[in-house]
């Protein structure tokens, strides 16, 4: 199975980018910069965050060896901030100067000569974070005149920066500090907050500038935050963001932080484009996570699958290094037409027979999960598909079910991609068709020949490329597919209560074009129960054939009903699934003879959707009764 975090391996060639991001973020050469990394949900988003930071802090080991050869220059101090760890905990801005706030601590743990820098940014960052509890906080903030029991607790904080008394204690827990009573704000020398974020501002410059580092702050995971969370945490930035010595990687969809900045502004009437500049303003450097092409969504594949086979001990560890290096330079040089082709697949596996059919799978899957807007070459989608189809496959064998990876990932993309068809096919699976359906086999035959499909295929790409995917399911016993696919759907394959006797009758119906003696004796000998067990199966089977234009194709349930006219509520129950526009006029006069369809064709009568010859037939079948 292949977990869900990001990762610093390179499987969808975003090394380039990083090291792109990267090289930006040290040419600033201290100057603030902010970069924000967009992209939907699973598009890869923290993997490439993480591949940006994984450089810079290599690279800050480089210059730390050189260090003494070029003093002036800057070392990065990276930090990680997932503000929806935070959320419903504490306020993700209280959490981003907290960590801040710590960091400099750590930095500056034997540096003596910046204490008293450190101690006056902590009492900053105490008070901005004490100024969000509550509206009396903020009151006495904005006015200078002590409010309530945070009022004065906000004073006290506020009265540490005209004291003497300078406190050692860096703790941001408020309610441990030891507050000084003297410089409380008087109203006629109101604190100003504008004053005092510039003054925390200037502080962590000065202390950034004295160590000689960069701070580069990465944000990731704001998009799956409530949207206060996320404003909060972006007001936040705000504190911080366009000071010397610091920088920012910013990952969020684009699209959420537009829906957030709506709902925050809820009532204020601000239109699309001015929740678009709200984002852009925090942001110099848009960078958009690429979208994988066709080669991008192939190479990924391959190297998931590879992965798993050498974690298993099927493809030796030297073998799969050595794909991490050439696939993605392959793929640095698609421009000049090198595509991942079969030929380089088989090489690197060394033509193995088992691993070619895999390299073969990803091939064909790689193109319909390209294709279809239900993945879009979604890496997060494609390592969950595969998840399902190795779950499955583990399920497998407890059950005394063999099938090959590759039929089970052929049924999952149609079960992932064209939902409607896989149910389609799949309520045509019975245990009197051995688990075969003969439509499918006719389209795959039709698919391989490039002719139009059967119905209920219908003539798009994606389907007709499904239906050439290796192995061909037709001729195969689907059942074992659908068991193992019972968290997509509920499965009854349903006759296993049938008798020898019932099936004769059973096989005996599907075939039959009217009534005769064998027929009435088989149905006397089985009874009531298996009659109409017998009639239904007969009936779904022959469901792919049926017009709805001949009596000939009720005969089943015309015959099974003279014997016992009890079953004829669920020859009716039947008919009542019928697709109205099809039914013929030449149904009417056999059913207007059975005393037990009476009901149902004066329902029908009164159906717009039924074709006027039908309803014509039944109205003139009650004028001659």
């Amino acid at each position: 199975m292949w977990h869900d975090n990001e990762t610093t391996v390179d499987y969808l060639n975003f090394g380039v980018v990083a090291d792109a991001c990267a090289s930006l973020l040290k040419q600033a050469n201290g100057e603030p910069i902010s970069i924000g990394v967009s992209g939907g949900w699973g598009a890869g988003k923290s993997s490439l965050v993480k591949m940006i930071a994984s450089r810079l802090e290599s690279s800050s080991v480089e210059e730390s060896l050189v260090e003494e050869r070029n003093q002036e220059k800057h070392s990065f101090v990276v930090l990680t901030f997932n503000p929806w760890l935070y959320q419903d905990f504490e306020s993700a801005r209280s959490a981003l100067l907290q960590i801040v706030g710590d960091e400099i601590v750590r930095l500056t743990s034997e540096n003596k000569t910046i204490t008293d820098k450190v101690s006056e940014l902590w009492r900053r960052i105490n008070l901005l974070r004490v100024a969000q509890l509550s509206g009396e906080a903020a009151l006495t903030l904005t006015t200078g005149i002590p409010i309530g029991s945070l009022g004065k607790t906000v004073c006290k904080l506020a009265g540490w920066f005209t004291s003497d008394d300078k406190s050692s204690n860096e703790s941001s827990d408020t309610d441990s500090i030891e507050l000084s009573t003297s410089g409380l704000l008087k109203p006629s020398e109101p604190f100003s907050m504008p004053a005092h974020i510039q003054a925390f501002r200037d502080t962590l410059e000065s202390i950034l500038e004295e160590l000689k580092i960069t701070l580069v702050i990465f944000v990731d995971d704001l998009d799956r935050c409530l949207p206060q969370t996320a404003i909060s945490t972006l007001e936040s930035i705000r504190l911080l963001l366009f000071i010397r010595c610091s920088a920012f990687v910013i990952a969020a969809d684009n699209d959420f932080i537009k829906a957030a900045v709506k709902v925050h502004f809820d009532g204020a009437g601000i239109t699309g484009d001015v929740a678009t500049n709200y984002f852009d303003k925090l942001i110099q450097v848009p960078l958009h996570v690429p979208r994988l092409g066709l080669n991008e969504a192939k190479a990924y594949l391959v190297l998931l699958l590879l992965e798993r086979e050498t974690n298993a001990g099927h493809f030796s560890k030297e073998r799969f290094n050595h794909a991490l290096s050439v696939i993605p330079e392959k793929l640095r040089n698609s421009w000049k037409g090198e595509t991942i082709n079969q030929e380089f697949l088989y090489e690197l596996v060394e033509h193995v027979n088992a691993l070619k059919s895999l390299m073969d799978l990803a091939q064909g899957l790689a193109a319909l999960l390209h294709s279809s807007l239900a993945v879009n070459a979604n890496p997060r989608l494609m390592k969950r598909f595969l998840n399902t189809v190795y779950l499955r496959d583990a399920l497998s064998a407890p059950q005394g079910i063999t099938l090959d990876i590759a039929a089970l990932a052929k049924w999952h993309l149609l079960e992932r991609c064209d939902e409607s068809l896989a149910e389609e096919l799949a309520s045509r699976v019975h245990s009197d068709n051995d688990g075969r359906v003969q439509v499918l086999a006719d389209a795959e035959a039709a698919a391989a020949g490039q002719n139009s499909l059967p119905e209920p295929f219908k003539n798009t790409p994606f389907t007709q490329q499904w239906l050439q995917l290796q192995p061909a399911l037709g001729t195969e016993d689907l059942r074992p597919l659908l068991h193992l696919s019972r968290d997509s759907g509920t499965r009854d394959f349903g006759d296993d209560n049938m008798t020898p006797d019932s099936r004769k009758l059973r096989d005996a119906l599907k075939v039959a074009t009217n009534g005769h003696e064998s027929l009435v004796e088989l149905m006397r000998k089985i009874g009531p129960s298996q009659t109409e067990l017998a009639m239904t199966k007969a009936w779904q089977s022959n469901s792919a054939s049926r017009t709805w234009k001949s009596s000939k194709e009720i005969v089943m349930l015309i015959e099974c009903c003279k014997v016992y006219t009890e079953i004829g509520n669920k020859a009716v129950s039947l008919l009542e699934q019928a697709p109205l526009k099809l039914i013929g006029p030449g149904l009417i006069p056999t059913l207007g003879a059975q005393s037990w369809a009476q009901q149902l064709l004066e329902r029908w009568k009164d159906l717009n959707e039924l074709p006027k010859t039908t309803r014509n037939a039944i109205v003139n079948l009650g004028r001659r009764r």
